[in-house]
């Protein structure tokens, strides 16, 4: 069922991640624990009302009934974790417990993983490859880059989160798009979904691919087009009409989908995280703060009629000084402005596995860029399915080389304990310098992976982890500005981002070849 290599290199990995249980925990260590209490002892009624935690549960009714089946589990290693009242409630077994929930549940991410490795070996067999051919190293380097991703390792096994479970999910779903097994593809996006609403950005790219390349694809035994058409519909809509009632229906029964509804969309929360994402908004923020210090400066307005909410690295609403505010309905329709891209080379390209592929990356890229409160964690939804194409195509492995180390830096502030310093380091170096190494072998690229802006962009990233590390505690800015390193990091790493974004755009739209003729996909 499994690779051998594949599965080789995720029981290496594995290993690895139980080494990383007593390491530093974040806030959201207490966030899940307080879910399972809650799905646990609490009415399915109360689930979305309890409010005895700050962490209120917010993920969509299928991700409370993940965290109801860990709590039958847990409460076999310490059942008072499983008590609401018991906040900030830890012991070794429960350390142990959650720690362990995260590695168990990577076995989906194995899966989803394995399926794509899968995929490559049955395109080197199709194309009757030889022993020294390099699609075999394609393989091995997409296991390698997939499974030792340093952001998953950083985000879900020390920081904690089970990002590692959903992107499993979502790369089950690629694969079955990729073998067009569409109505399958859209069942698991469903439950995608159903698990963490932030996919709903990848809906358009699901939607317009599948209408084009499932939906209005005639076949040569069809008698009656349209009938087909409204068919083919009607099993791609119920597929995901189901899965959904399923997820939200005792919710819908008992009359509270309006409150569940409000739990997954707060708009109370602000336009930024308390450490910003790097995205647009964290150069938008930073514009206003920076024009109000100048302001300020001029003598214009006294220091204490300036707004400086968004730099107190606070859950909060807050006014910029300078610019306008931006609502929850902007982002979303800046996001969808973005996606623009999407439907150009989904209907103007022929139908292949890249045109998928790269119409999945620019969604995430404008859901990350444009969305409202969006959590740095988020850069992965872009970065991972990155690494398909880059194994394939030169141009893509390029901009994946770069913006893998923008965007695993750009973590590296989410463990802010100096216990911690020289593990993400040496993971996020050790990632870059494999990518970089292995993508430039395996394409015999013939110019520099990084081109001599980037490099000096690289440059500037060392000196702000030097800055970070260091230059902020010998200049004492911990008591007068504790929020600055931070945000410099998100600043200049969401100029990365952006130049990452516009240089993906020009390509997608540009691309004559496709890797159509480079992966011949067999059905399993």
């Amino acid at each position: 069922m499994f690779d051998k290599d594949c599965f080789v290199s995720f029981a290496a990995v594995t290993c690895v991640k139980f080494l990383f249980i007593p390491l530093y925990k974040s806030t959201d260590f207490e966030v899940h624990r307080n879910w399972m209490a809650i799905t646990y002892q609490k009415h399915l009624k109360d689930w979305y009302i309890d409010e005895t935690s700050e962490w209120t549960l917010d993920y969509p009714p299928l991700f409370a009934w993940f965290e109801f089946l860990l709590a039958h589990l847990a409460k076999y290693f310490d059942s008072q974790m499983l008590r609401v009242e018991n906040l900030n409630y830890t012991s070794y077994q429960t350390i142990f417990f959650m720690r362990a929930s995260v590695i168990l549940s990577d076995l989906v991410y194995f899966y989803g993983v394995s399926r794509i490795f899968k995929l490559m070996k049955a395109s080197r067999k199709n194309l009757k490859s030889t022993v020294d051919d390099p699609w075999i190293k394609k393989e091995v380097i997409l296991g390698m880059l997939f499974l030792w991703n340093p952001g998953l390792l950083l985000v879900d096994h020390i920081h904690f989160q089970y990002n590692g479970f959903l992107s499993g999910i979502l790369l089950i779903s690629i694969a079955d798009i990729f073998e067009e097994r569409y109505v399958r593809a859209s069942f698991w996006f469903a439950v995608l979904i159903n698990l963490k609403h932030i996919y709903l950005y990848l809906a358009p790219a699901y939607f317009l691919f599948q209408l084009k390349n499932y939906c209005c694809k005639k076949d040569t035994n069809e008698v009656n087009f349209y009938k087909c058409l409204c068919m083919k519909i009607t099993k791609l809509g119920s597929v995901v009409i189901v899965t959904t009632l399923f997820s939200f229906g005792p919710f819908i029964y008992l009359g509270q989908t309006k409150q569940v509804l409000l739990r997954l969309f707060p708009v109370k929360r602000g336009l930024t995280h308390s450490y910003w994402a790097p995205n647009v908004w964290a150069l938008y923020n930073f514009a206003d703060r920076l024009l109000s210090f100048i302001v300020y400066k001029l003598g214009f307005y006294k220091q204490e009629n300036l707004q400086a909410c968004s730099t107190q690295g606070l859950v909060q609403e807050c006014e910029p000084f300078i610019f306008f505010s931006i609502s929850p309905t902007v982002t979303i329709l800046l996001a969808l402005l973005s996606f623009v891209p999407v439907g150009w080379i989904i209907w103007k390209k022929s139908a292949s596995p890249q045109v998928f592929i790269n119409s999945i990356i620019l969604c995430s890229f404008g859901s990350f860029l444009f969305g409202y409160h969006v959590h740095e964690k988020a850069i992965l939804l872009i970065i991972l399915p990155l690494t398909i194409p880059a194994v394939i195509i030169e141009d893509e492995a390029k901009m994946y080389a770069f913006l893998s180390v923008v965007g695993h830096f750009s973590l590296l502030p989410l463990l802010h304990k100096e216990g911690e310093t020289v593990l993400k380091i040496a993971l996020v170096l050790l990632h870059a310098v494999y990518t970089f190494s292995s993508l430039s072998q395996l394409h015999q690229m013939k110019t520099p992976a990084a081109s001599t802006l980037e490099k000096m962009y690289f440059g500037g990233l060392a000196l702000l982890q030097v800055f970070y590390s260091f230059g902020a505690k010998m200049l004492q800015l911990e008591q007068k500005l504790p929020f600055l390193p931070l945000m410099l990091i998100s600043t200049y790493c969401a100029l990365g981002v952006v130049y990452s974004w516009l240089k993906y755009c020009c390509y997608t739209l540009e691309i004559k070849t496709n890797f159509q003729e480079k992966i011949k996909l067999k059905k399993y």
